[in-house]
């Protein structure tokens, strides 16, 4: 991503794989500024739990911060 910013994601729903999100875009930022409260506050929302429980020793979290250029959507 630092020497091609540009990115694609693509989220496909497991319950109906035609239902999907694409989007592509510009990386703007990389940073590992508040990865770890980040992913604090994604197991807090999705797992119900304060502290990421997969963390292992050593690892390093970065957040990465993308303009978005194109949508799209099917399903």
């Amino acid at each position: 991503m630092e020497r091609d910013p540009r990115v694609a994601v693509s989220v496909i729903d497991p319950d109906d794989p035609y239902n999907v999100v694409a989007l592509r875009g510009t990386v703007t930022e990389i940073t590992t500024e508040g990865g770890d409260a980040h992913i604090d506050a994604l197991a807090k929302k999705y797992l119900g739990v304060d502290s990421y429980p997969m963390r292992t020793e050593g690892e390093v979290r970065i957040k990465v911060r993308v303009r978005t250029d194109h949508i799209a959507m099917q399903g």
